[in-house]
């Protein structure tokens, strides 16, 4: 199990890093993503800002649980955040789906780098 979580954690460090970076630079589908949600740029920014620490976070994860742990705890935040942003928006299903997907494979990494961690 612990191969399968260290796994799923190298998904989300190549995920959020390349949807945090997306967001960084402007990227137009998410400055369209965000007007259609009714959010200020500034709002997109700053989850850009919050997704590059948690995949710094899960990154330095591999050596240190206790970051892991925080690092995808905040990010299981964010991503609930994100999906039901898009359902409340009436987006649907489809559309909140990938922040959805990203949502349980960080709680199945916060879930497990916990037990983990209690268990030593």
């Amino acid at each position: 199990m612990k191969w399968v979580i260290r796994i799923i954690q190298g998904l989300l460090v190549a995920g959020f890093a390349a949807f945090g970076l997306m967001k960084l630079t402007g990227n137009e589908m998410q400055v369209q993503t965000f007007e259609a949600l009714g959010f200020p740029l500034g709002f997109m920014y700053f989850v850009g800002i919050c997704e590059i620490a948690g995949t710094l976070g899960l990154l330095a994860g591999f050596w240190k649980k206790n970051i892991a742990v925080l690092a995808s705890g905040g990010l299981v935040l964010l991503m609930l955040g994100a999906a039901i942003s898009h359902l409340m928006a009436g987006q649907g299903m489809g559309v909140a789906m990938p922040a959805l997907v990203f949502f349980l494979l960080s709680l199945v990494v916060f879930l497990g780098k916990r037990a983990d961690k209690l268990r030593n």
